[in-house]
């Protein structure tokens, strides 16, 4: 068979943003199809959704829903079930208005009687003013009507979610659908045994989907692209499904789940469902396995690969006959032909302006560079090739995919995937923008490191860059040190202040639960962050639980962060988060609850003046940081 004969189908399993495409299919498509193969792409997350949430869909919902005994139903299943008429009724326009296509029927979304509102709408009770007002006018004022509605229509669509998880399916969410039978998962049988039970609404309605797409294509190989543990269980239902119906097609499995997970498998019963499991950047071990399906190499001249021995039923490893990875400027332009861009839900779930990009609009991805210029930090995974290796293409490069995207998409704003985008490739990717009168809006993530002053800042600004993320993670000088940030706290602030006088959105990284950080490491840096947000140097930020990885330098070094490692369980399956014992004995838990409280209020411009010790319900030392610290080191430098 000829490579132009040889049709590949790469699919975003479930679950996946529903404002965007995940990039991996559009990557590998732009790729192959650059190398003369012919290669199409479905995303299977919306698809799914947008099955389920469509008034065919509310039917087969509320059919098994109506088979719980009333007694065992949840409050959203109740309420939906009383509701039902109203639901189905409003979810078809609804669904066109968050898609873009119906903008009128925001008048009467905003009117609150239109939609019916279950639980999830209790979280506007919070902003009520003391009058009995209208609990959003503070977001969006008299105005603001599109935003508001789309903000309601997603809690809608949020109860629907709740219901689909009381009534069907257990583990279903938007994002992270059934992501604990996957996430540092040892043993292969929990998702063996969700695999083997009798398929749900949501099994069913995929099967389905994914052999329609099967009919459409008629593809030799089917890709499987998982990039979260969230994704992997519906990544193994489609293939069960594929593999039922059309045996004779070879199924792959890659992406960023994978290749941080999955590095060391063993398990044989995954090749139940998939033939081949690719480790990395997928171009290389891609090619080599074409050659391979059209007996132009043998299975041991495979790249990066798992397979299971034919004869003894072993997992075996391919990677005998190492070959170069195809150069980051020579990947090709990504191409999202094939995805229904005009089908994807512009989302509003988080108000704040920063959080909002991740959820709301259609974005095309780009990477500025593959992997990291810096890779210290020593809570991330350095060690893996998507940190380690590191390729740069140049901006005239770069800019030549963006004008090829805008004019396949007819969309101006790119999402910068980059771990960490370097400033000189920014630097140089904003001349050459401006240079071309190339005009688009763009975001990214950047380390906040000094290069970012305030003249680079506002040529970034001048190019089109509209928010930029970055981590300050313990916002601790003693522990940035220790993580190796190659940062402090007063250059962050620097840093942030730069970009947001230059009308650039900013959005802080934080952790909590890093090696050796105790109680006053902790009140320390929330009362850092507290004046960050108050001299306006960020705009928003998210507060994570450290998590030890074992790829990562206080994996394979703990004694050199004061902790002990705990043995990871024996298994053949998932390989990434290990458990450990720090000395320090600081009730993490407690005050995590405590910094993402706080957060969310001081995202929305509340309670920046109480002191920091009051969002705590445990008994906290008093900061020992000065209450204008930032403010005097943002002066300094004035």
């Amino acid at each position: 068979m000829s490579t132009e004969d040889f049709r590949v189908l790469a699919v975003i399993p479930p679950m996946t943003q529903l404002n965007t495409p995940y990039p991996s299919t559009a990557y590998l498509t732009g790729f192959l199809r650059s190398r003369g193969i012919p290669a199409v792409q479905e995303d299977l997350a919306l698809a799914l959704v947008l099955d389920l949430l469509s008034s065919q869909g509310l039917d087969q919902i509320r059919e098994r829903a109506e088979a719980i005994a009333a007694p065992d139903r949840s409050e959203p299943v109740t309420h939906f079930l009383a509701a039902f008429d109203r639901y189905r009724t409003t979810i078809g326009p609804t669904i066109r208005f968050l898609q873009g296509r119906d903008a009128t029927l925001a008048h009467r979304i905003v009117g609150r009687d239109w939609l019916p509102e279950g639980a999830r709408f209790r979280s506007l009770d919070v902003y009520v003013d003391d009058e009995g007002g209208d609990p959003l006018a503070w977001a969006f004022g008299a105005l603001g009507l599109q935003d508001r509605a789309r903000h309601l229509a997603t809690l809608y669509l949020n109860d629907l979610a709740d219901v689909l998880r009381d009534a069907i399916d257990g583990r279903f969410e938007f994002v992270r659908y059934a992501e604990q039978l996957a996430a540092s998962q040892p043993d292969f049988d929990p998702l063996a045994a969700a695999l083997s039970a009798t398929p749900n609404l949501v099994d069913e309605r995929l099967a389905a989907l994914a052999l329609a797409a099967i009919e459409r294509h008629r593809p030799q190989l089917l890709l499987l692209s998982v990039p979260f543990p969230g994704s992997m269980y519906a990544a193994l239902r489609i293939a069960q499904a594929v593999k039922a119906q059309h045996p004779q097609i070879t199924i792959a499995l890659g992406g960023g789940f994978v290749n941080t997970e999955l590095r060391e498998l063993s398990e044989p019963r995954v090749f139940d469902f998939v033939d081949v499991v690719t480790l990395d950047a997928g171009e290389r071990p891609l090619l080599a396995l074409i050659d391979h399906l059209q007996g132009k190499r043998s299975q041991q001249r495979l790249v990066r690969s798992f397979v299971r021995d034919a004869e003894s039923g072993a997992v075996r490893y391919m990677n005998s006959f190492a070959e170069p990875d195809v150069p980051f400027d020579q990947t090709g332009t990504p191409t999202w032909d094939g995805l229904p861009l005009d089908r994807y839900l512009s989302l509003l779930d988080m108000l704040n302006p920063m959080n909002r990009l991740w959820s709301d609009g259609r974005w095309n991805k780009l990477t500025v560079a593959h992997g990291c210029y810096w890779k210290k930090c020593s809570f991330c995974d350095v060690s893996l090739d998507y940190i380690a290796r590191f390729e740069q293409a140049s901006s005239a490069t770069l800019v030549d995919r963006i004008e090829a995207i805008v004019q396949e998409t007819g969309q101006t704003g790119f999402h910068f995937v980059d771990e960490a985008a370097p400033p000189k490739a920014l630097r140089a990717l904003a001349a050459e923008l401006q240079r071309r009168k190339v005009e688009i809006s763009w975001w990214g993530n950047v380390r906040f490191e000094k290069t970012f002053d305030r003249e680079l800042c506002q040529e970034l600004a001048a190019s089109g860059c509209i928010a930029i993320s970055g981590g300050l993670e313990v916002a601790s000088d003693r522990l940035l040190k220790l993580m190796k940030k190659g940062v402090s706290v007063e250059q962050v602030a620097r840093v942030t202040q730069a970009f947001s006088e230059a009308g650039i959105l900013v959005h802080a990284y934080l952790m909590y639960g890093f090696p050796t950080q105790n109680e006053q490491d902790t009140v320390d840096a929330l009362e850092y962050v507290r004046q960050l947000f108050e001299e306006g140097c960020i705009s928003s930020g998210f507060f994570h639980r450290f998590a030890c990885t074992v790829h990562s330098p206080v994996g394979k070094q703990p004694e050199d962060y004061g902790i002990t490692l705990l043995p990871l369980p024996p298994g053949r399956f998932a390989k990434n988060d290990v458990g450990f014992v720090d000395p320090t004995g600081a009730d993490h838990d407690a005050m995590g609850r405590a910094l993402k409280k706080a957060i969310y209020n001081y995202m929305h411009g509340i309670g920046l003046d109480a002191d920091v010790r009051s969002w705590f319900d445990i008994r906290m030392p008093k900061p020992t940081v000065a209450r204008h610290r930032i403010a005097k080191a943002l002066q300094q430098v004035a």
